[in-house]
């Protein structure tokens, strides 16, 4: 049977089990509460009276009427376990069925497949048999999303930390890194006041309230299980080192000048004008920087909000000032975040892509930003929904009610 549960017998479930995430878990259903979300903790007990599978489960009201249930990241369980998936929703549905739930949204921590980063063909493991196995069990597979249309990305970026250096990262990647560093970035662990920051990097992306990521922060905080990066501008670093670069580069542009006075050819003159675009670039370095180091203020630029779950850490957003664009601060913050974590965690998630890899796509320069970094980019199954009273859920369906429910605002990630 389905009943609920501690949160101390949630958490000890939680504990074993490879499919947990930091969505099922008392923080996010914290966080969530204050978004007007009700939620409970549910077990599944067998006839010993073992549990069997556990799950938080959100609850919300469609037009103040309609209650439905969702279950973030899945129930926790054995879904190739098919004895158990039958009983366990039969259960599942008998019990919500009592509490006048039209049904439950999930979508479930499981990997169906790998993209190869090559040529982006996807590679299946067995996890997609779990479909069918869902399928049987009367869970209504949703529409797959190739971009950002679900409640959480379908396709995701994971970093393996272990070993992870700059030369992890694309050449590209390691060039604006370098570049960055020669300007003076440098990034900080920072308390939550720093939301306030984040908050002016992130207002075109952010389709929740202002407070959303400083609560995300809160609830997280109290197990330590959340960190909060900026990244600023040394303008006296800056200074210094655009002075020193435009003095290296004059003199060898002098050096170029006398070897053009002596010998007068191609190649000598297209090293004189690539030396000549430097020597323009550094001497706006010095401009910028002379500027700014007026106030010696710290100027910041970037930042992100990671939370920490078992072996892994997610960045849950991130965002920069794109004044500061040509500093280069999102390849900065992105490799020093890796960088730091990666002696002690295995896994970083960057969190979503698309699953359009083309140059129309009009999320190209996120997917391409984030495969600098060379994840591994996985697959998941995607969306479901578990009826529970079928001809009201089939009636939402049909007016379009569910569409509008979860019809997400044009976010870039």
């Amino acid at each position: 049977m389905v009943k609920e549960i501690t949160i101390e017998e949630f958490q000890n479930f939680l504990n074993k089990s490879p499919m947990s995430s930091h969505y099922q878990t008392i923080n996010y259903a914290l966080l969530m509460g204050e978004y007007g979300y009700d939620y409970e903790f549910i077990g599944y007990f067998n006839d010993y009276n073992n549990i069997k599978a556990v799950s938080l489960i959100l609850f919300k009201k469609i037009n103040n009427k309609y209650k439905y249930g969702y279950a973030p990241r899945g129930f926790i369980l054995d879904y190739f376990n098919k004895d158990l998936m039958k009983e366990f929703t039969i259960a599942l549905k008998n019990y919500y069925k009592s509490k006048k739930v039209i049904f439950i949204k999930l979508n479930p921590n499981i990997a169906i497949s790998e993209i190869d980063t090559t040529n982006y063909l996807k590679t299946y493991n067995f996890n997609f048999d779990i479909r069918e196995i869902l399928e049987n069990n009367t869970y209504l597979k949703l529409k797959d999303n190739l971009y950002f249309e679900s409640v959480l990305p379908r396709f995701q970026a994971i970093v393996p930390l272990r070993n992870f250096d700059l030369f992890h990262i694309s050449k590209n990647g390691r060039n604006k890194v370098r570049k960055a560093e020669s300007k003076g970035l440098h990034i900080e662990l920072a308390n939550k006041s720093g939301i306030d920051i984040l908050n002016n990097f992130i207002k075109k992306k952010r389709y929740t309230s202002e407070y959303y990521y400083k609560d995300y922060y809160s609830v997280f905080e109290k197990d330590n299980n959340v960190d909060l990066f900026l990244v600023s501008i040394n303008s006296q670093e800056y200074l210094l080192n655009s002075r020193n670069k435009y003095e290296e580069t004059l003199e060898l542009n002098n050096n170029y000048n006398n070897m053009l006075n002596i010998k007068n050819n191609k190649k000598i003159i297209n090293i004189k004008m690539n030396s000549d675009k430097e020597l323009n670039a550094y001497k706006s370095d010095v401009l910028k920087a002379t500027e700014m180091n007026k106030d010696k203020d710290i100027i910041y630029i970037a930042g992100a909000l990671i939370v920490k779950h078992k072996n892994r850490i997610q960045i849950i957003i991130s965002g920069y000032d794109t004044k500061y664009k040509d500093f280069d601060p999102n390849y900065f913050l992105h490799y020093k975040i890796l960088e730091y974590y990666k002696d002690k965690y295995d896994y970083a998630d960057l969190n979503g892509i698309t699953g359009d890899f083309s140059k129309t796509n009009p999320y190209y320069g996120l997917n391409k930003f984030k495969l600098e970094f060379r994840p591994r980019i996985y697959e998941y199954i995607g969306e479901y929904d578990l009826p529970i009273n079928t001809r009201k859920y089939l009636k939402l369906r049909k007016l379009g009610i569910l569409t509008k429910e979860f019809k997400k605002k044009d976010i870039k990630k």
